[in-house]
């Protein structure tokens, strides 16, 4: 290839190219997954493995997590507790006992609430639900202890598994190899003694909304008190192609909402597999939208209204969460029906809040239908050197849903002042795209 064609390539990969796994607003959230030796047996070693979410505002909902990975040599899963693998795999070469797993690629998922205290351990038995480390870090993590057979019985002979894989509980996840770590270290429960793991390894996994889905989950809608228009989710904003809708007020959807929550029990009782989403007809298509509405302007306060929508008629959103980022959430004053966090991720940069429901009051976003939405009002100080309503300022820069980032309507279309000209067009992504290739071929020749 031509020195010049591989500079144009490179030039129009940077401009296209998305961070895979890297999140700008929590740019040290990750999934680590934890590994400590406690003792060895004759043939291998019991080990407790343990789940740590380190992201911010993205947690796994149910059906829960999944965890996978390939054995090194020809180990086997004698015993579990606080977790199962979902199959047994060929056992036929043993006699006598036999062991819970004998597959070389294991898949491990939690068990339900509820069972005996026997199978338990600490952290476990969620049926694979975990919290956001930002939302509620005692919950941020899941555990389970596995007996592992045929394996080494030294720190020099035991051999790390590889090819580890999440799901949680849909596909996003990218994970590194095991890396041999310190053995953790730890407190007995009168904290006057300290015990360590007799061998360590950790596994980070990071999540890429891209792997996870084509299109975005959510959308965000705009209005104002100062302008009657009101801008809708963009036309498909989540995609069109292949996905069932009914009408809200069809019989269809009455009777989907009425036998949601037989559906919800049949999960309970172990179904793991997603249902995929049937969604109320709208001209965005997403599951969930988001709307923005300046509200109220005060001498030296504004006020914004946030109203979530669930139109899928087979989820409920437990636990949820919000993101946006709008340089003025730096001085909130006061968040009604929601609770609040901000989140700092580059320091004194305050700029981005993180919003989730009140316990047993709205934390739980029911299916499409009446009650299938949560809203909320922001009040916040005005900081004279920056407030403005011009040029869309009063609308937050983005909005993430339960991690994923929601689709924005377009800069031009976002409500004006009165007595403002209209803004002009913003130019697209592909004419940014063809005037920087442009401007490059100019300077080349």
């Amino acid at each position: 290839m031509e020195p010049r064609c591989s500079v144009l390539v490179l030039a129009l990969a940077a401009v296209l190219s998305v961070a895979v796994a890297y999140d700008p607003l929590d740019p040290n959230g990750n999934i680590t997954i934890k590994w400590d030796i406690m003792s060895w047996t004759p043939d291998g070693y019991v080990t407790v493995v343990t789940i740590n979410n380190f992201q911010m505002y993205r947690q796994i909902m149910a059906p829960g997590w999944t965890v996978g990975w390939t054995w090194a040599k020809k180990e086997v899963i004698w015993s579990m507790v606080g977790a199962q693998a979902t199959e047994q795999g060929d056992c036929s070469r043993f006699k006598g006992n036999i062991p819970h797993c004998c597959k070389r690629t294991p898949a491990v998922v939690d068990l339900l609430p509820g069972v005996p205290y026997n199978q338990q351990i600490a952290n476990c038995c969620r049926g694979g639900v975990i919290s956001a480390y930002g939302q509620d870090p005692g919950a941020a993590v899941a555990a389970f202890q596995v007996s592992v057979g045929q394996a080494g019985t030294t720190n020099r002979t035991v051999k790390v598994p590889k090819n580890f894989t999440l799901l949680g509980p849909g596909p996003g996840y990218t994970c590194g190899p095991a890396k041999i770590v310190p053995s953790t270290v730890f407190l007995t429960p009168d904290r006057r003694r300290k015990t360590q793991a007799l061998m360590t390894w950790n596994v980070t996994c990071t999540y890429s909304q891209h792997l996870a889905s084509k299109y975005p989950s959510c959308c965000v809608s705009f209005s104002s008190f100062y302008n009657d228009t009101i801008v809708p989710c963009a036309k498909c904003a989540c995609g069109c192609e292949h996905k069932t809708c009914v009408q809200g007020d069809s019989k269809r959807a009455l009777a989907v909402t009425g036998k949601h929550e037989h559906a919800h029990a049949a999960a309970a009782r172990g179904h793991r597999e997603q249902e995929a989403p049937l969604l109320q007809c709208t001209t965005h298509m997403c599951p969930v939208r988001v709307h923005w509405h300046v509200k109220l302007n005060y001498k030296e306060y504004w006020r914004a209204k946030i109203a979530i929508t669930n139109f899928n008629y087979r989820m409920n959103y437990t636990q949820w969460t919000l993101v946006a980022q709008h340089p003025n959430l730096d001085n909130i004053t006061e968040v009604f029906s929601f609770d609040y966090k901000p989140v700092v991720a580059y320091g004194s940069i305050n700029d981005t809040a993180m919003f989730y429901g009140l316990k047993y009051f709205n934390d739980h976003l029911m299916q499409a239908g009446p009650y299938g939405n949560v809203q909320s009002e922001v009040l916040m100080r005005k900081d004279a050197s920056t407030f403005t309503f011009r040029q869309g300022w009063a609308f937050p820069r983005k909005v993430y849903f339960n991690g994923d980032e929601c689709q924005m309507p377009p800069p031009d279309a976002y409500p004006y002042l009165p007595n403002a000209a209209l803004p002009a067009p913003v130019a697209s992504l592909g004419a940014a795209v063809v005037a920087v290739v442009a401007f490059l071929v100019l300077v080349m020749v």
